[in-house]
Parts: C-alpha cells; structure tokens; sequence
C-alpha cells in the first residue's frame, strides 16, 4: 500500500551530498564553521523526484494524509528543477508552466501584484509559505522556494476562506543535514543580471543553518522604459534534526524598486454617445509593442517584505507528532502609475474629444491618450499561527491516517495612499499629466507635479479562526476514503482615519462563520495507480480579500458597498472524478480529471445601492496532467486543460443582462503547457517550452479581450564539471507578441518579448 506512515523528520530522510574543498568559500560566509572535507553521504529523502526531478510523490503539507497518487484532488507539484531549467525567477513565470491558471491585472482598487485565477476563480488571497497564509498584495520572486504547490478545485477544508478554484504553498529553502551550495550568476539581453547563493552548512550532528541570497536588475524584454531592481535575503537555522524534537526558526527580507507597466489601451467598443462612430473591436489597440504610456518622472513602484517564522515538531512516539508553526508579516505595495485612459481620453479619432465633466473639463487632442494615474500606499501586517497533530492508528483492519489542527491569523491593512497633482504644460494636460501621443508615447515627457499622501485613509482587519481534521481510511489494499471538514470563524471591519482633522467615514464590519469540506473515495485497481471522485466545498465570506480586491471587499463608503456587509458567504461546491498512475518504475506521474465547479450564491449588485447573494456562477472542464521521465534522458513536466465557464444567473440589474451565459473574465477555454528536456550528450541537455492560452475576456460581458497565443522558449546546459555547469535560456523563442493579462477597463498587460540569458551554476 502507498500510503503515508509518518510525515516526521527522521536521519535517513535527507538527500545526498558531498563536501569538497570549495567549502572553504562557504566558511568565509559562514564564520565559525570547522572546515571537514571528509565525504559524508546520506539517504534520498522519500519524496525526492526520479530522474530530473521533474516527480514528487507527496506534499509538504501534513493536512495532506495520503502520497499524491491516492490524493483525490488535483495538485501539481513544480519542482526545484523545473524552476531552475525554465529561469523562472517569479511565480508568475514558474506558474506558466502549469495550464488552468491566469494572471489578472490590478489597478486601483484591485492592487498590482500576484493576482492568480485558477480554474476561473480569484485565489489573490490563497497563496501560502510552508502552509501559512500570505497575505498583502506582493509580487514574489523564487529564489527563497524549494518547490511551488498547486492545489485545484475547491479548497477551503484545507486552505479556509476564499479558496474556491484552489490555492498555492511555497516551500522554502530551509537548513537541514548535510553540507550543500550553490551560486548562480547570470547575464542576459536586455541587461539582465541575476546572482544568487543558496549555501546549508551543517553545524553539528544535530543542526544547521542555511542562507539564501538574491540581486537582481534588468529591463523588461520588448517595453521600452520598464526596468527592475530585486534583492532578497532568506535565513534559516533548524535544531534537533533528526531527533525527537525539532525547531526552524527563519528570517526573510525582500524588496523591489521597479517601473510599473500598465501595457497598452483597448480598442474600445463604443456602445452609445458621441463615440460610436469611433467603435473598436474591444481587442488590444493596435500599437507597437514597445510603447509605454507611463511617466519616468512620476512613476514608481517600490514593495517590501519582511517576515520572521518559527516551526516546533516534537515525536511523542514513533506513530505522532505535534507540530506548532508561527509566521509574521510585514508587507508594503507602495506605487504610482499611470493608467492609459481609454476610459476618460481614448483619441485615435479625426477630430477632438473633451473629456471630464464641470469645470474639469478639457479637450483631447487628436491622436493623444489622457494618463490617469492610480496610486496605493498599503502596508499589510499578519501574524498566523496553527498547531497541528498528525499520526495513525487501526480501528479494527482499517487504519487511519490522520491530521487535526487549529489555526488563527490576524491581518492589518494600512492603506492610505497619494494625493497627485501636475501643473499645465503648454494646454496639453488633464488630471495632472501630460498626454501621451497614441503611435508615439514619451515616457520622458516633462511633468511637473507634486506627490503626497492623502489625509484620509483605512485600516482593514480580518481575524480568523479555524479547526479541522483529515483523515485516510485504508479499507483495503483497492479501497480508501479520504475525509476532511473544517470549521471557520471570520471577522473583518474597516476603521476610516484622517490626518488633518476631519471626521473621518463610518466604519463598516462583517462576521460570518461557516462549515467546509473535502471527500473523497480511491480506488486502487493497481499498486501505482487511483481512481477517484471527490466532492469539496468552499466559502468566500465578505472581506476576504483584505482591501486588496474588487467585489467582495468593505472598503468604499457609497451604499452599494455598504451592503455587502450585510452578506453571508458565498458558497461554492465541487466534483472531480479522475485518476493518477506512476509508471515506468515510478519515474512518470499521469493525471487526468474531469471537474465541475459551482458558486450558487455569487455576489452581484441587484440595484444601484444593494449587492444580494443571487448569483450563480459554473465552471466545468477537464485537465490531463504529466510530471516525470519517459527514459534516464528525457524529461516532461505539463499538462492540457478545458474550462467551459458561465456567468448563470447575474440578478436583476438590466446592466447585468449582457453578461448573462457569457464567459468568465481572466478564464481561457484552453491551455496547454509542455517542458521537456533531453540528456543528448554525457554533459549536454537539451530542453525546450510550449504554451498556449486561448483567447481570453476581461470583463464579464466579454467585449474587452486578449487573443489567444503560443509562446516558446528553449534551453541548453553544459555540465562543464561535477561542480560546473552553464546555462542557456532564450525565453520567447520567436519573439511573439502576446497580451497576459487582461483588465476589465482600459488597458491589457504586454508579455515581454525575446531575452537570452546565459547562467553560470557552481555546485559545492
């Protein structure tokens, strides 16, 4: 049987590794180390992948009770590996190598940052490191991961609230046995230089401590005027390894100073007024690819992240173990950036348009695009804690294989963001900025303004709570169930500030608690393979996304918003029938699933002052997914898969009739990822990538779209010793020019186009 026996830490569960005299690097950067050059080998840890490690067979999360293979959910593991032969150095990158997830693009409201849609459905606030949730509006980088998980379908048994087409972990780098680094230095088109050192230095029997360092600037590929400036530092130290009782305790630091790139306008479809003689097809406007409609003398994005965690494992016996893990955070998305105003100034027209209303007023030159900017202070804080028991037992011949926990977090979002003004220059101004030429943008354009923060502001906090249990039921060696139920405690309320003395907005508050869970029924025809159908449910309670989206969040004081307060959670139900095989000496993992995702009372607006629980909103589709090697050369990580999506029922509003039937935003019908790499040579490997994405909407009544794409990308390393080896990356093989992300208004986001990058990789 496959089963898990234990998820415990013990001495033979560490991989392989062999200390050489390049150890005397490390010790300078680790002062105190004895030096040791005597070869210490130990055991493959269980879930090490075969081959290029392109295969896991668990998670690293105990609520999951069962290896991958009897798991009846859909998860994709990406791997160190693949992260590292792909250059994916954000989790947007390492993400496209999965199908069935999107990017959504922020704004405003909705804030710039990971924004993930998977399966059709928002996960903005179900992103997790080491299985506690990470909060705040972030753009990750990977150099601190180990490996990224993602879970598909309804997920709130295991992730909480929100989580209703699934959620991501990040595994961290963390210390552990043995003696081990690695530093990378890199340089690419586009003056791109990436450096990176991950070094584990075992400090006695029992103990180690481990670094990873980051640095990184460049340009983006294709768009003139963004560039990037990362750094990043994760530390971790871990005691007691391999005995009863263990303790990791890590620091993080990471921030960012880049250019904001809100892309390009739509098309704009005119419906109605003066400008439909103008209509568009409501595509992306037709523009080089390279224009960028920001201003460097205004724009800025800066974010900062800071956390410190700690994780306490004890063995009470050789069948359970007791597991305590804290995190705090402390995160900043602090920006201004300009917004090409299709809304408020779009003019690819022959004559003029005047735009604004009152005494604002102004007239639009034709060929010119007005640049509204949209700008957010927010400083988010969380701490969460959750303690967990985990271990098994027999009723009888069945045995179980459980785990019980509860968790609580708390999260404080600071969002007070600028007040920005500009001065006229020459009668070509509106709102502050100057315009922008349609064909010709310069980012360079003179602008004259001021920034300050407003005087007016929000403090949103959420507190949760939740308890829960799992547990796998090995019936037989053909039959298992696997069972998990969650109970959630939500509170989140707003408090409204000034700073200059005015009375401030009234406060607004929600709180909710609701049931989750997760059932499933495996069934083994063969040791290395599964059938299943799984039945999983969700809740997306009011306030979820923290200020941080649009929808569902308390922030605004117009009464439409302040109804949502009032609303109970939104509820969400779904069926998986699928079945997972390894094969070839359980060198290659097979997926398939079909999947049905319902939310029956989806939030949407009944009249211009009341949002009601009316909505019904359905996802089906089905996805094939494959991980692993096909021979000791050849590699294959990727999948396919098909969502049909629907907006069923959008309430009364004769706004909303337009999106009735239509297609999710951000949800492509189709797409397709394949990495593969091949060992032609001793020391040379070969690799190459293939995406798609069909076409996508970005709003509900799909007349704003992105067409569909296929992007390539190739791979060539050379192992120049045992310690030595470079890297070749060309990421959009044939220079497409494809569109990633889609806004419900205004504009698209411009994926980057052709970079090289050559990576130089020594291993100690």
């Amino acid at each position: 049987m496959a089963y898990i026996q234990s998820h415990k830490h013990a001495p033979d569960q560490q991989p392989r590794f062999k200390r050489s005299a390049a150890f005397t690097a490390l010790a300078l950067a680790v002062p105190g180390v004895a030096l040791a050059q005597q070869e210490q080998t130990l055991s493959t840890v269980s879930v090490t992948a075969e081959a290029d490690s392109f295969k896991t067979d668990a998670v690293s999360s105990t609520k999951y009770t069962a290896p991958l293979v009897d798991t009846p959910k859909t998860v994709t593991v990406i791997t160190q590996e693949v992260l590292q032969q792909t250059n994916a150095t954000s989790l947007q990158e390492a993400l496209r190598t999965t199908p069935g997830i999107t990017f959504g693009m922020g704004e405003g409201g909705n804030p710039a940052g990971d924004n993930v849609y998977i399966r059709g459905f928002n996960a903005q606030t179900n992103t997790y490191i080491d299985g506690l949730r990470d909060p705040g509006s972030q753009s990750r980088n990977m150099f601190a991961v180990e490996a990224v998980e993602v879970t598909k379908g309804a997920d709130s048994a295991y992730s909480g609230a929100a989580a209703v087409g699934g959620s991501i972990n990040l595994v961290s780098k963390s210390a552990r046995l043995g003696n081990f680094g690695e530093v990378s230095a890199g340089l690419g088109t586009d003056k791109y230089v990436r450096g990176t050192a991950d070094l584990n230095r075992q400090i006695s029997d029992t103990a180690a401590i481990r670094l990873s360092l980051l640095k990184e600037t460049g340009d983006v590929p294709g768009r003139n005027a963004v560039d990037y400036d990362h750094l990043g530092v994760n530390m971790s130290a871990a005691f007691g390894l391999g005995t009863a009782t263990r303790v990791t305790a890590g620091l993080y630091h990471y921030e960012t100073d880049d250019m904001p790139d809100y892309g390009i306008p739509y098309n704009n479809p005119y419906t109605s007024g003066a400008n439909t003689q103008y209509n568009g097809d409501g595509g992306p406007l037709n523009v080089n690819r390279n224009n960028f409609y920001g201003l460097k003398g205004r724009d800025f994005r800066k974010t900062n992240v800071d956390s410190a965690s700690v994780k306490v494992e004890h063995d009470l016996n050789d069948k359970w173990t007791i597991r305590n893990a804290t995190r705090y955070t402390k995160s900043l998305n602090d920006y201004i950036v300009s917004n090409p105003g299709d809304s408020s100034g779009l003019n690819i027209t022959p004559g003029n348009i005047t735009v604004g209303t009152g005494g604002t007023t102004t007239t639009v030159p034709s060929g010119f695009l007005n640049r509204n900017q949209k700008n957010r202070h927010s400083v988010t804080e969380s701490i969460v804690n959750d303690t967990q028991l985990s271990g098994e037992f027999f009723t009888g011949t069945v045995k179980h294989n459980v785990t019980v926990g509860v968790e609580f977090t708390r999260t404080e979002t600071d969002s007070r963001g600028y007040s920005v003004t500009g001065a006229n220059i020459n009668g070509v101004q509106f709102g502050g900025a100057p315009f922008a030429n349609v064909a010709n943008p310069n980012p360079n354009d003179p602008w004259n303004g001021t920034i300050s923060r407003a005087t007016s502001g929000s403090i949103i906090t959420t507190n949760t709570s939740g308890i829960y249990a799992f547990d796998t039921l090995t019936l037989n060696k053909q039959w298992l169930l696997n069972l998990g139920l969650r109970h959630d405690s939500f509170r989140s309320f707003v408090d409204y500030y000034t700073t200059n003395g005015a009375a401030p907005s009234a406060d607004l508050g929600t709180k909710s608690s609701f049931n989750s869970y997760q059932a499933g029924v495996v069934f083994k025809p063969r040791e290395n393979g599964s059938v299943y159908l799984n039945f999983a449910s969700a809740a997306n309670p009011s306030g979820a996304t923290m200020g941080d989206g649009v929808g569902d969040n308390l922030s605004g004081t117009n009464a439409a918003n302040l109804s949502i307060k009032d609303l109970e959670p939104e509820k969400v139900k779904s069926v998986e029938l699928g079945t997972k095989w390894n094969l070839l000496s359980n060198k290659l993992a097979l997926t398939a699933a079909l999947f049905d995702i319902e939310k029956t009372n989806a939030k949407v607006q009944v009249d211009a002052n009341t949002y009601a629980t009316v909505g019904k909103q359905k996802t089906t589709g089905y996805e094939l997914g494959f991980a692993g090697a096909l021979t000791d050369k050849w590699s294959v990580f990727g999948g396919y898969t098909h969502i049909n999506s629907e907006l069923v029922e959008v309430g009364p509003l004769a706004a909303n009739q337009a999106s009735k039937g239509k297609q999710f935003p951000n949800t492509p019908e189709d797409s397709f990822s394949l990495w593969t790499s091949y060992r032609v040579l001793p020391k040379l490997t070969i690799g190459g990538g293939a995406y798609y994405v069909s076409k996508v909407f970005g709003n509900t009544a799909n007349t704003k779209w992105v067409p569909d794409y296929w992007r390539y990308d190739a791979m060539a390393t050379y192992q120049v010793d045992k310690n030595l080896s470079l890297r070749l990356n060309i990421q959009n093989l044939t220079d497409e020019t494809y569109y990633d992300k889609a806004y419900t208004t205004h504009m698209v986001g411009v994926a980057p186009g052709r970079q090289a990058t050559l990576t130089a990789n020594y291993k100690f």
